[in-house]
């Protein structure tokens, strides 16, 4: 096990990004992302999967509760003591690491790689691909889910609202430029001595093809996953509920090693 501590933006929030898994039952992990996940993943018995920027080990343990063999990582040493103190982490395997250096993982050794919600936090896009691909059998898979690229640009996109019409749309600011963007996670907090920062990095579309493709890696599904949520009662409620099955939050990609 790989002890040495590891300082990252995540590290800092560790607590609440924890508590928002564990104790929310209207999370998008729970609702969206997990029944999605067990359906194209398909973990079984037999089955090694290695789950990389696993945070507090929310999927990886439910992974491992589908029969797999499930190892997994995260650059912060934070989460990744929440994740082997849950009772569920004795059947998960758990290093620190970041995801474009897995040498503790051997070449050929996972029949899955899975990266869900994290590469948007994630610098070194050629580098993660690259380790993903090296770590993978022959015909195994990437699996990754990011906040839609196309509609969820942090800090460049938002809904608005057209009185006239008495419709919703989503307005761009920007889109093929990659960024590196700095996200307020304390919002309410007016100390600055209180406030948590992580970063986010946005990248078109074409980007994680391109990076696929350098990596031996086909393309052979991609899915949009749309939220859950309900408006409340109310004038524009009909309208919000509307644009929520137009406009995709999620982003589902799967890569198969060549």
């Amino acid at each position: 096990m790989n002890k040495k501590p590891t300082t990252t933006s995540w590290g800092g929030v560790a607590e609440w990004y924890d508590d928002m898994l564990e104790q929310n039952p209207d999370s998008y992990q729970k609702n969206v992302l997990m029944p999605n996940l067990i359906r194209i993943v398909e973990p079984r018995a037999g089955m090694a999967i290695l789950d990389v920027a696993c945070g507090q080990g929310y999927f990886s343990r439910a992974f491992a509760q589908n029969g797999a063999d499930v190892v997994a990582s995260d650059i912060s040493s934070e989460l990744v003591e929440k994740a082997k103190a849950h009772p569920a982490a004795s059947n998960v395997e758990y290093y620190v690491a970041p995801a474009d250096n897995l040498s503790f993982m051997g070449n050929g050794s996972m029949d899955a790689v899975t990266i869900i919600l994290a590469l948007q936090n994630i610098e070194n896009l050629q580098g993660t691909f690259a380790e993903a691909s090296r770590v993978l059998k022959p015909g195994g898979r990437l699996i990754f889910v990011v906040n839609h690229p196309s509609f969820r640009i942090p800090q460049r996109s938002d809904w608005g609202w057209d009185e006239e019409s008495a419709m919703q749309y989503r307005r761009l600011d920007a889109y093929m430029s990659d960024a590196k963007i700095e996200i307020d996670m304390t919002p309410g907090e007016r100390d600055a001595r209180k406030k948590k920062f992580t970063v986010s990095f946005h990248r078109p579309l074409q980007v994680f093809f391109k990076h696929l493709n350098k990596n031996g890696l086909a393309v052979t599904r991609l899915e949009e996953w749309i939220s859950h949520k309900k408006s409340q009662n109310g004038p524009r409620g009909p309208e919000e509920d509307r644009m929520r099955k137009e406009i995709p939050m999620f982003l589902c990609m799967e890569a198969t090693k060549i």
